[in-house]
């Protein structure tokens, strides 16, 4: 617990965190509501997984195993990995560009609580008895048959998470775009800042479909739209493309923050200037654009065509050209460096074989012929888990031991750290490299079951016992933490000690305000720089004077609490016999509403931090004097 709850209680230590439009407090809020997400999508996992370790099983029935399926996909991709990502990006962007908060604080608080009010109504669904049960893409022609209210759990509750991520993406284009410090040119930008650029951009063109998306499918359920309707008129294909269009980008916006956390995490433990870094932002760049080309290869069998299939196939294939430019640099970035292998080095060694694997198979499936034969198997699955259990959650496990200090102000064990991996990683290779043996032997994807004497036995067991093991060590890890936390050690500015970057100049964790005087940047890796010098801190870049910060606010917690309420309203508003949901749906609606108006006629000035309070902040030690 912080000082902070000590002193005050804890009703206002958790009033000042539900409140909060502070970027710092918000990551650890992500944190948390992400880290929770990912338990529950680990446990669906888990379940599935018994299900399929011996022929036969009857752990779960097949509706059971349909559901689990479906809500562990769409929850480890919406809910435990985006948040994740945001929980990094809240933490480190502002101080790595020199700023004193986002460009938006009111807008960053309100993108959090549609995000956990969405997901939380999502995962209502379990307590309600109607699950969503169409896979994680949910494809029309199966969630329009779907009896129940499942379906509308997922798209609503999709819809109101769905706002958060678009919102907190914009937030981010402007902040880069608009509050670097002086000196901060885009070209001197750390490479995680660079990936939060490219992945904002990427968010606010790939969201728009999903949401166009969810709307038509929200329609020809609940108002007898026929969007995908066949026999009306309608394509089911369209929701393949509007997805798609979507979930490939989507790849690439929880890849791209991983990429950058490792770029961070390479530099600092290389003792060095990462190799090629205008490369590495080209090719970043281009990673996010080609992102956008390829989304028909998830289509290959619906029948686009051989002209279709091979632009898209070529595109595909295209895109390992960058991805290969980062390997390299990040290989050549540790040649000749003076390697530490703390847990987030480590992380990020496991992750240049365990990701290239994924791409290898990446353009396997990327050749349209074979694809056939590849589609709709464990060979995809297998496929899939590589890029973003190899690639995304080795990324946010480094970024989480990495940035653990600089959030919390006190490390994280390294020798349970160290457990944490080799459970981890020795997990995710028996988990999954089996897989894609398992799918070239014709094992389909989506089955609950499967016969003895088929050659499919022994690698399902291996496969359950590496999710096993991958459990133990999110189990160490969250010891982990709490033993951490309980202990509360206390760490300097630079706790790795080769910090190169701006958030490494001021203390851990930070003051509120971040930068008592905003720094002035002389170039690529701004802090090593000083540091070089002999400087223990930042040159600043203005004389030191007073600071504005906004003012706490309860109202994103109000609007996103309405689109909650109406949401339900929406789902039981045609049931018979549920008069009631009209007035909920217009209940909500008008607290939402009602909010909104609050907020644009409150008075927000802020308040102002005065020069004589700065000069006589003893708590801060190492910022910016």
């Amino acid at each position: 617990m912080s000082t902070y709850a000590r002193k005050k209680g804890i009703g206002p230590f958790i009033w000042d965190y539900i409140t909060t439009v502070d970027h710092k407090k918000i990551a650890i809020l992500y944190l948390i509501a992400g880290g929770l997400f990912f338990v529950i999508g680990g446990i669906e996992a888990m379940f599935m997984r018994i299900q399929l370790a011996v022929p036969n099983n009857d752990f779960v029935s097949a509706g059971l195993f349909n559901e689990l399926m479906t809500m562990h996909g769409t929850t480890m991709i919406f809910l435990a990995a985006m948040p994740l990502v945001f929980a990094f990006m809240n933490a480190a962007v502002p101080l790595q560009i020199g700023a004193r908060d986002v460009a938006f604080p009111f807008l960053n608080s309100l993108g959090f609580w549609l995000f956990l009010f969405g997901g939380i109504f999502l995962n209502l669904s379990w307590f309600i008895g109607e699950v969503p049960a169409a896979g994680w893409t949910s494809y029309a022609s199966l969630s329009l048959a779907s009896e129940g209210h499942g379906i509308d759990f997922y798209a609503l509750g999709l819809q109101i998470s769905g706002a958060g991520t678009l919102i907190g993406g914009i937030n981010f284009l402007v902040t880069i775009i608009n509050m670097r410090a002086p000196g901060m040119t885009f070209m001197r930008m750390p490479l995680f800042t660079w990936s939060t650029f490219v992945v904002s951009a990427l968010i606010l063109f790939a969201f728009p479909p999903l949401t166009v998306g969810l709307f038509f499918m929200i329609f020809d359920r609940m108002f007898g739209s026929n969007f995908f309707d066949v026999a009306m008129g309608g394509n089911t294909i369209i929701w393949e493309h509007l997805f798609w269009i979507f979930g490939h980008p989507e790849v690439y916006i929880l890849i791209l923050p991983a990429f950058g956390i490792f770029s961070e995490v390479f530099a600092t433990f290389s003792r060095k200037r990462l190799f090629g870094y205008s490369s590495m932002v080209f090719a970043t760049i281009l990673i996010g654009f080609l992102g956008f080309m390829v989304w028909a290869h998830h289509m290959f069998t619906v029948g686009l065509g051989p002209i279709a299939n091979a632009i898209f196939a070529v595109a595909t294939m295209a895109i390992a050209v960058p991805t290969g430019i980062k390997i390299f640099n990040w290989i050549f970035t540790m040649w000749g460096g003076s390697i530490k292998f703390t847990v987030p080095m480590m992380y990020a060694v496991a992750f240049i074989p365990s990701f290239v694997m994924g791409g290898v198979t990446g353009i396997m499936n990327a050749t349209a012929a074979a694809d056939y034969q590849y589609h709709d198997s464990y060979f995809v699955v297998a496929h899939f888990h590589y890029v973003i259990v190899g690639g995304v959650v080795l990324g946010l496990l480094a970024g989480a031991h990495f940035y653990w200090p600089k959030m919390f102000g006190t490390m994280l064990s390294e020798t349970l750290g160290k457990v944490t991996f080799w459970f981890f990683l020795i997990g995710f290779h028996l988990t999954f490299f089996v897989q894609h043996f398992l799918g070239l032997m014709g094992m389909p994807r989506r089955v609950f079951t499967f016969l003895p004497n088929q050659g499919l036995d022994t690698m399902n067991l291996i496969s359950t016992v590496g999710a096993g093991l991958m459990a133990v060590g999110v189990i160490v890890l969250l010891y982990n933490v709490i033993i951490t936390s309980i202990k509360n050690k206390k760490v300097g500015n630079d706790p790795w000690g080769d910090g190169r970057t701006l958030e490494w100049a001021i203390s851990s964790p930070p003051p509120h305000y971040n930068f008592k005087q905003l720094p002035l940047v002389r170039g690529l890796d701004a802090f090593w720089l000083e540091k070089m010098e002999g400087k223990k801190e930042m040159t600043p870049a203005e004389p030191l004077g007073d600071i504005h910060m906004p003012n706490n606010s309860f109202i994103p917690v109000m609007i996103s609490f309405g689109l909650f309420v109406a949401a339900f309203g929406a789902m039981y508003h045609s049931d018979e016999g549920k008069s009631w949901a009209l007035p909920v749906l217009i209940i909500g609606l008008l607290i939402t509403l009602g909010s909104m108006f609050v907020r644009s006629i409150k008075d927000d000035l802020g308040h102002h931090i005065h020069k004589e309070d700065l000069m006589k902040d003893d708590d801060e030690k190492g910022g910016i004097a």
